[in-house]
């Protein structure tokens, strides 16, 4: 038992030295800045997202309309030079509508609305406006959003420009408040990146009358630059 104690209090002799060893450690200079670098890049990506409605009494009807053209507009868009796999249905929807459709729950069905939407990612932007004007002429009544984009690779470039600048603009910062303290940076303890785009994008296209027919005018497409934005947050040691 004696020498069960003896092995206790040396542990805890053992502990509280190298507990009071931690405690004495000098707390060390920090610095702590963020920085903020932006450039600007032409979108090389376009994403078009196309609807054709159709409504009638009979759902089945509505639907085999909806299904004619909305092939009819596949159909043309290939022809017009977009590739199929660079089409694809991202929404459907059947909707009933009401005689009154303050009290749906005791109303009639009026007709039924159905709504078939196609999105379009083109690599060529300044053909927004030529795909635009087939598919309108072809069947589709709605354009509910063009979203202009940056390709991966762009992306990537710009991201690193981006982030140069940002530790550029934190340096900066820090050498600032170094020379104001009368200290020197001595180095980099630990660094935090954030970054990130948003595409550019046209919400709600209406398609007129004067757009559905065969001698529309080309519809003009002029896509702003993307914004690319990089932000660091940066803890310089100095002494």
């Amino acid at each position: 038992m004696l020498l069960t104690v003896a092995l206790a209090l040396c542990a805890v002799m053992a502990f509280g030295g190298i507990v009071s060893a931690q405690d004495t450690t000098p707390l060390q200079n920090v610095i702590q800045t963020s920085g903020t670098g932006t450039v600007m890049g032409t979108p090389d990506r376009v994403q078009i997202s196309f609807s054709v409605q159709t409504e009638n009494a009979d759902v089945k009807t509505a639907q085999a309309d909806n299904a004619a053209r909305m092939n009819q507009v596949i159909n043309a868009l290939a022809t017009a030079g977009v590739p199929k796999d660079s089409m694809k249905t991202t929404g459907y929807t059947i909707y009933p509508v009401y005689q009154d459709s303050s009290n749906p729950l005791t109303s009639k069905v009026q007709t039924y609305q159905v709504t078939n939407t196609l999105q379009v990612t083109l690599t060529d932007v300044t053909k927004s406006g030529d795909v635009i004007d087939v598919a309108v002429a072809n069947g589709i009544n709605q354009i509910s959003s063009i979203q202009f984009m940056l390709s991966d690779t762009q992306a990537a470039a710009l991201r690193a420009e981006a982030l140069k600048k940002a530790v550029i603009n934190a340096r900066a910062d820090a050498d600032t408040v170094a020379g104001s303290l009368g200290v020197n940076i001595t180095g980099t303890k630990n660094v935090d990146i954030s970054q990130g785009y948003t595409p550019v994008t046209y919400d709600n296209f209406a398609v007129s009358g004067a757009m559905s027919s065969k001698a529309m005018v080309p519809t003009p497409i002029q896509p702003n630059d993307v914004t690319v934005t990089a932000q660091v947050s940066v803890t310089y040691t100095y002494s």
